[in-house]
């Protein structure tokens, strides 16, 4: 694709620009930059004077996207932040509000693919897993100063890993006489400690600790609440906020908090009447999730897992 660093393809593109309708003389923020292919096509759909603000937490794929998004000059602002803190950003620029927003959560393929990142036991490398590699406890420090019961808790709610305990017991074991620093390391004990773990399978057994290890790190879950909360107080009216996820954990939250900033009365069913006066802040434009289709998933594997969640906002009384 023109403009899109090499390998990167940006997930379910046609539905993200069905629901955000990009338009001339609006602006879009994309909380998840990473390799920039959802920019450059909120960019081009908004020709020729849509802007599109920029958020990384990961230095290098900001980086990437100057070079990519170089083309578009002053329409584009790329800022290395968090999506959970949107509204700073937004008060940096004396934004009032955005015309759509977008994020893509999840790792980044680039992060996958960058085998000193420490994301994936495709390659040995050193367990870091840090989304920005400048802040915060790396994966291997984790697992070298945490007790069994608190790494059994990270990998059962952020992994969903069945054998979370059996695992945690055998890290606190095996770190007694080595550390345990790399990928392939963690990839082998985990391999090796489930049941059936040696059996071949389409899915390797240390997938969900990885997953869980990485969202720990990054501290993501509490990130996707905040910056949830903080689009929907930054879309203008009529502004559309579009989310993609990548597992159920995440479209957990993504659902639950859509359903709840769709509906009117929030009080307790046992009460008589409505004393809460609460409004719906959104208009839902998904009932369900939207999966990518058939054709793309052949043709990017990644997209499989994926699912775009839509909604408008609207104007309060």
């Amino acid at each position: 694709m023109s403009g899109v660093a090499p390998g990167h393809v940006p997930v379910m593109s046609a539905e993200v620009l069905a629901h955000l309708q990009p338009a001339s003389g609006e602006t879009y923020l994309d909380g998840t930059l990473g390799g920039a292919g959802h920019a450059r096509l909120i960019l081009e759909a908004s020709a020729p004077d849509g802007r599109v603000v920029g958020l990384d937490r990961d230095p290098e794929a900001l980086q990437r996207a100057r070079q990519s998004l170089a083309r578009f000059g002053s329409r584009v602002r790329l800022f290395h932040r968090n999506f959970a803190e949107m509204a700073g950003v937004a008060r940096d620029l004396g934004v009032a509000g955005f015309d759509g927003i977008l994020l893509d959560l999840g790792v980044s393929s680039y992060q996958l693919d960058e085998a000193q990142r420490g994301f994936s036991f495709r390659s040995d490398a050193p367990l870091d897993m840090r989304m920005d590699p400048t802040i915060g406890m790396t994966a291997a420090e984790v697992l070298g100063s945490m007790e069994d019961h608190e790494l059994a808790r990270i990998f059962r709610d952020f992994g969903e890993e069945r054998f979370a305990r059996r695992i945690a017991r055998k890290i606190v074991e095996i770190r007694q006489s080595a550390p345990i620093l790399t990928t392939q390391q963690l990839a082998d004990l985990v391999r090796d400690t489930v049941p059936g773990g040696k059996v071949p399978s389409r899915i390797h057994p240390a997938t969900r600790v990885f997953q869980a290890l990485r969202i720990f790190v990054n501290d993501e879950l509490r990130h996707i609440e905040a910056g949830l909360d903080q689009a929907v107080d930054l879309l203008l009216p009529g502004g559309r906020l579009v989310v993609i996820s990548f597992h159920s954990l995440e479209d957990r939250i993504v659902k639950h908090f859509f359903r709840q900033e769709a509906r009117g009365c929030i009080c307790p069913p046992r009460l008589p009447g409505c004393v809460c006066n609460h409004q719906p802040r959104v208009e839902l434009l998904t009932r369900k999730g939207v999966r990518p289709a058939a054709d793309e998933v052949e043709e990017n594997s990644r997209a499989r897992s994926a699912v775009l969640r839509a909604a408008r906002r609207l104007a309060l009384p």
